[in-house]
């Protein structure tokens, strides 16, 4: 029975509320008198009030509508100003909010009462804290210039906010002098509550810049006071930023540990807000690292679960994208991680979030590399170390080293301000000092590449000089041992096959004789080959028409001439360099070309001498053939060219013939 009593006594005043909201509704529904709506729908806001938030968003629009048409501009401040909050927070949708404000604010002028029109802007600043870090600082400035005296508190908000938006962007100078203001103001206030948010703020800063051990130390002396407090959500914030503090510590079963404690600690009223996305997406992409399937896939369906919150709120979205990629990477499907990791670079630039905007350049960089990207991969990575290096400079570092100093002193303002005076005076001279040592740096390394690029140049240069010095001294002693292998071809078994024939021809023997008489004309033939005597005897222009003539006759590719008298142009040496030339070019057209027609054409211009030589052949590739170490045809011909100080140019594509092109000056 006392069950049962209890029961009723529990159910009674629901029902009665319920049947309140109704009634409420009812007369806002269907009355026609403006005043009365207003004050139907002012009492189911007030009921709905984090009872039914989807009641209390869809009265409170309808009440500014309204408010704004019978001109209350004030009272539409009002119900603006109390809808951001949950918009934001709890249906994820900022953007919603800073349009509902923007409409009141449009009709500014009409606001009299400071603490309405700074609060617009600090609600508004609030909101575009989840979609545009900028925006928000110039929200937070309005607020602070248009509340008044008597706002001293929502003053406090206005730099507590701003001082957490400027450590996003790793502005940490100014980040540091607001979160100071707002605990000098919560301070005076007694607001112990708030004072633990500008403490929060910059345990936050030491841990953006490597001060794990401080951060965590201070950071559990706050978890104390909260506790004492009865803040539950503080506490929930402190957890899941010491294990983003682990994470970056490369400690993930210690991050696992607190985003566990922080899950375990979340608040009926604040499952499904940005905080507790933010966890499960953590511990989704904790676990991914760790390569644990199960208990990734289990937090990524509970993460699907909020997705579809997430659709306005850009803040919220950076953890999701990130968990969604890391996920997708762990588990084989690279191209879908590269898709999400790609939204979380874009909803970081929308931010202006320069850490998470440096985050998602590593991430991109690791998929890429695992696509077997490696070139967008590089790109990637240059983009997140130059991130990094312009985020946790020197000078960032040297600025917390002072915040910290500063509020771990308890001293009066006057001592505070004169030590903040006297550090930027200091970090001025650093600054100087700092920009005198890095010109002479840049200069001194200047000097040194000049001098090391010069002495390089020198190195190249004479290698290459004593390479070229080299190759032509090979092709002279070559051509020097063809001369005299020919010659003893000629002079020595040549004359002795001639007493041989002689002999067969007084005996009467003319088989023997022709046999004899096929010899003698082959070792001939391998005589011109090896050193063509025919130079000395007709001249340049002559040996390369008996060599083209020689080529036509007795092979079955088709070569036509035009060649002009080029005699006395060159030295003996150089006459015998070009005379191979186009001996080894035809050769080439012969065994590798396939082609069934050439063009050899031989140009006198005023200072040079320009042969051509052209077939209808396969072709090749140039670069292919060049790199191909069992290929010294072109080789040989590069070098020969380069003995005569000419140029050489190959066109040759495959399946489109082959044109050498050879200048010679003389």
């Amino acid at each position: 029975m006392k069950k049962y009593y209890a029961f009723i006594l529990l159910f009674f005043p629901l029902c009665l509320l319920a049947q309140d909201i109704l009634y409420y509704q009812a007369v806002a529904d269907t009355t026609q008198n403006k005043l009365l709506k207003l004050e139907a729908l002012d009492s189911v806001i007030s009921k709905s009030f984090r009872k039914d938030n989807d009641t209390f968003i869809a009265y409170s629009q309808d009440y500014i509508a309204l408010a704004k048409e019978i001109d209350s501009i004030e009272a539409a401040a009002r119900k603006a100003m109390n809808l951001q909050y949950t918009l934001t927070a709890y249906k994820n949708n900022p953007r919603k909010a800073v349009t509902i404000i923007n409409s009141v604010l449009s009709e500014k002028y009409k606001i009299k009462d400071s603490f309405l029109l700074g609060g617009l802007y600090l609600k508004r600043g609030g909101a575009n804290y989840r979609l545009d870090f900028e925006k928000a600082i110039e929200d937070f400035d309005l607020a602070i210039d248009n509340f008044g005296q008597k706002d001293s508190v929502y003053v406090a908000d206005a730099y507590l906010f701003r001082g957490q938006v400027y450590s996003n962007l790793g502005q940490f100078v100014p980040a540091g002098e607001n979160y100071d203001q707002a605990y000098r103001y919560f301070e005076a206030l007694k607001d112990y509550q708030y004072m633990a948010h500008a403490q929060q703020g910059n345990i936050t800063m030491f841990s953006r810049n490597g001060f794990y051990e401080k951060a965590k130390e201070e950071r559990d002396k706050l978890i104390t006071k909260l506790e004492a407090l009865n803040l539950q959500d503080f506490i929930t914030t402190e957890l899941y930023n010491q294990a983003l503090d682990y994470r970056n510590q490369n400690k993930p079963q210690r991050t696992i540990d607190y985003l566990n404690k922080a899950s375990n600690n979340i608040t009926p009223k604040s499952k499904g807000t940005a905080i507790h996305v933010s966890i499960i997406a953590a511990l989704v992409s904790e676990y991914s690292y760790l390569n644990q399937y199960t208990q990734a896939t289990k937090n990524l369906k509970l993460l699907e679960g909020h997705a579809r919150n997430l659709e306005q709120d850009q803040y919220a979205k950076l953890p999701y994208y990130d968990a969604k990629a890391k996920y997708a990477n762990a588990f084989g499907d690279r191209n879908e991680a590269l898709v999400y990791a790609n939204k979380k670079l874009e909803a970081a630039k929308k931010l202006r979030f320069k850490e998470e905007i440096m985050a998602s350049h590593l991430l991109l960089s690791e998929i890429q590399e695992n696509l077997g990207d490696y070139k967008s991969s590089l790109a990637n990575k240059k983009l997140y170390l130059a991130k990094k290096d312009s985020l946790f400079n020197t000078s960032s570092a040297n600025s917390l080293a002072y915040y910290q100093t500063l509020y771990e002193t308890e001293k009066k303002e006057n001592e505070l301000i004169s030590k903040n005076a006297n550090i930027q005076l200091l970090e001025k001279d650093n600054d100087a000092f700092k920009k005198f040592i890095f010109f002479i740096s840049v200069a001194l390394l200047l000097t040194f590449g000049l001098i090391l690029l010069y002495r390089n140049q020198l190195h190249l240069k004479k290698k290459k000089t004593l390479q070229e010095e080299f190759s032509q001294e090979l092709l002279v002693s070559q051509e020097r041992e063809r001369k005299r292998i020919s010659k003893d071809l000629h002079d020595g078994l040549g004359q002795q096959l001639l007493v041989l024939k002689n002999k067969l021809i007084s005996l009467g023997n003319t088989e023997a004789k022709e046999m004899v008489d096929a010899t003698i004309e082959e070792v001939r033939t391998i005589s011109r080959d090896l050193h063509p005597f025919q130079l000395q005897e007709l001249g340049i222009t002559k040996a390369i028409e008996h060599t083209i003539t020689q080529i036509d006759e007795n092979t079955t590719l088709f070569i036509s001439s035009e060649i002009e008298n080029i005699d006395n142009l060159f030295t003996p040496e150089q006459e015998v360099n070009i005379y191979r030339i186009v001996q080894e070019s035809l050769s080439n057209t012969l065994k590798h070309a396939n082609a069934e027609a050439s063009k050899v054409s031989v140009k006198k211009l005023a200072d040079k001498v320009v042969i051509s030589i052209r077939d209808n052949g396969k072709g090749f590739e140039f670069t292919e053939k060049l790199k191909n170490i069992k290929t010294l045809g072109l080789k040989t011909l590069m070098e020969r060219t380069r003995f005569l100080n000419g140029q050489m140019k190959v066109q040759s594509k495959k399946t489109d013939g082959t044109l050498l092109e050879f200048k010679f000056p003389y």
